[in-house]
């Protein structure tokens, strides 16, 4: 016969510390999938304000391992760190007008992530294909780039 074991009742602390460490271990565990995680504006602000053309601004962006995904109000910018060491950088900037057409999916109940898929000019593959985390909204995603594409 199985043994009930005593249920154990938490503090609001200790539930705040729980949810931390798997708060925590999920980031990570997203990270090593290779799923994108938001990224807040004045971070990428810092990080990449040097990349931006006049009256050009941050709406959105993500990071994938090293590799960052921007959404401006011109354009899209994606941040490709290479090699070992990661001292090489491409910057792709991709205008909102050459996007043809983009899918959304939303992550299932036993899915940890959301995916995005961009076609760029005439090409019969996506161009781009992100992963996103449960963290980021990808219906902002979606709308961002409908506000873009669309006109």
């Amino acid at each position: 016969m199985l043994e009930i074991s005593k249920i154990t009742t938490f503090t609001p602390s200790k539930k705040k510390f729980i949810l931390t460490i798997n708060n925590k271990i999920m980031g990570i565990f997203s990270a090593i999938l290779g799923n994108a995680g938001s990224v807040s504006q004045e971070d990428l602000i810092k990080k990449y304000g040097q990349l931006l053309t006049t009256n050009e601004e941050i709406e959105m962006g993500f990071k994938l391992i090293r590799d960052t995904f921007i959404f401006t109000n011109k354009r899209l910018i994606l941040v490709d760190v290479q090699g070992l060491t990661g001292s090489k950088t491409e910057y792709k900037s991709i205008a909102y007008k050459n996007i043809t057409r983009f899918s959304v999916e939303t992550a299932g109940t036993f899915d940890l992530d959301a995916e995005l898929k961009i076609w760029i000019s005439s090409e019969q593959q996506p161009s781009i294909v992100k992963q996103f985390n449960k963290s980021v909204n990808v219906y902002e995603v979606q709308k961002i780039l409908a506000f873009h594409v669309l006109g």
